[in-house]
């Protein structure tokens, strides 16, 4: 079996698919912009300096998720699909997807960014697998489900997306050990999966996962350089 695992933020997209459905939410929603907005930047910049709180972090994004109804969301997540995510497909990223996809791999999305958010944009690459943030609902009477503001499961941040694509591998009677990776990454925090992996791949990498690339040997992608148009 081979796997090729993909990043979302930063790797597949050149945007931050959380951050931006975060200040999507607080603004459909009509939150207090400074309040919220200063939440989302501090996660930000404390996920970069390499001490971001991750329960903290979940737990705000599951915060957002729990204040409207799921079918107030299902709406504004049409809306920023849309305007905020497909303008960002780059064909780059699109065609990198592909190629596995013709070697007959099988694809799986690895992305801290909760599973709501997440699992129509991978459709939008023909990703069938979405391994993040599970969060927990639970039924609202005759209005379906309902976000709980709590999560199930592994969420996928660091050594959580190694246990994340382990679980899922046992799910289906294989391992590591058994499986050829293949990872693409940006971030130093995704380092313990691109160790784990077959082979890693440093993608549109950041300037410390940079340095370890170079000295492990590890071969170096750059999907979007700034004269790449969005894919059409």
């Amino acid at each position: 079996m081979r796997l090729a695992l993909f990043d979302l933020d930063h790797t597949l997209l050149p945007i931050d698919s959380a951050d931006t459905w975060s200040h999507f939410v607080v603004d459909k929603g009509g939150l207090d912009s400074i309040t919220y907005g200063a939440r989302i930047r501090e996660f930000s910049r404390t996920y970069h300096a390499g001490t971001f709180d991750i329960e903290g972090y979940v737990a705000f994004q599951m915060e957002l998720l729990s204040l409207f109804p799921r079918a107030t969301l299902d709406t504004w997540h049409r809306q920023f699909m849309d305007e905020h995510v497909r303008p960002h497909i780059r064909r780059e990223a699109l065609e990198l997807v592909d190629s596995h996809r013709m070697l007959g791999d099988e694809l799986a999305l690895v992305t801290g960014t909760n599973a709501y958010v997440v699992t129509p944009i991978a459709r939008e690459f023909g990703i069938e697998h979405v391994l993040a943030v599970e969060p927990e609902v639970a039924a609202d009477g005759a209005n379906g489900k309902r976000f709980t503001g709590g999560y199930v499961g592994t969420h996928t941040y660091q050594e959580g997306k190694v246990r994340k694509v382990g679980e899922w591998l046992a799910a289906r009677g294989r391992d590591w050990e058994d499986t050829t990776t293949i990872c693409y990454g940006d971030s130093i925090n995704d380092l313990p999966l691109l160790e784990r992996a077959t082979t890693p791949i440093a993608t549109n990498a950041d300037a410390r996962l940079r340095v370890i690339a170079r000295e492990r040997g590890w071969q170096m992608l750059e999907l979007f350089a700034p004269s790449l148009a969005p894919a059409t």
